[in-house]
């Protein structure tokens, strides 16, 4: 990334707004790809509560694909190969992931920021990838009907990131698809989820 000479204006081919999974994924696939490309978390770190804790056979699979799988998997974790209950003094068995034809037939339990954490180290390995934590957009720039890029927040104040693609990956209440004037068509939920925090047993 060039900053040009007044150091708060920034050129890159991709902006990628939000460092969750997705924009932290799709930040590592283009700078793997030779993308220059640069990733604002408008946090300082990935700690968040309550984030995501499982990653899945299908997401490790994907990794595995990428080479990412066994340096992934040396990062503290837990590991569930089947799910099951004790129902009326019957133990059922609900899923069993070892019988899955993938590279890891089990779900693994990390909290989400150590696994944002870990996409962020192996990203960084490309020169093309960037990323600017504290920083967060909240405008567009436009030429005409052309988005050219974001005008950022940080710890200095403005800065102008321009880019030739700017994807917002920054979650449901996106600030760049509102600039943008995208409407959201909501189709309701198949089903409620209750959250709730437990004793972990020794």
């Amino acid at each position: 990334m060039d900053p040009q000479a007044d150091q708060r204006t920034f050129k890159t081919q991709c902006c990628i707004v939000g460092g969750g999974p997705a924009g932290m994924m799709l930040g590592y696939l283009l700078a793997r790809a030779g993308v220059e490309t640069l990733v604002l978390e408008k946090h300082a770190d990935f700690l968040r509560d309550f984030r995501g804790d499982t990653v899945h056979p299908s997401t490790m699979q994907i990794m595995h694909e990428l080479g990412l799988l066994d340096e992934f998997l040396k990062r503290p974790h837990q590991r569930i190969d089947r799910i099951g209950g004790d129902f009326g003094g019957t133990m059922l068995r609900m899923a069993d992931f070892s019988r899955l034809k993938v590279a890891a037939p089990f779900i693994a339990m990390m909290p989400q920021w150590d696994f944002l954490d870990f996409l962020a180290d192996q990203a960084t390995a490309f020169p093309a990838f960037k990323l600017l934590r504290e920083t967060s957009a909240h405008d567009l720039l436009q030429d005409g009907e052309k988005i050219t890029g974001v005008i950022a927040k940080d710890g200095q104040g403005d800065l102008r990131i321009i880019a030739a693609v700017t994807i917002g990956c920054d979650g449901r209440h996106s600030t760049i698809r509102a600039r943008a004037g995208l409407k959201v068509e909501d189709i309701g939920a198949p089903i409620d989820v209750l959250w709730f925090r437990v004793a972990k047993s020794d």
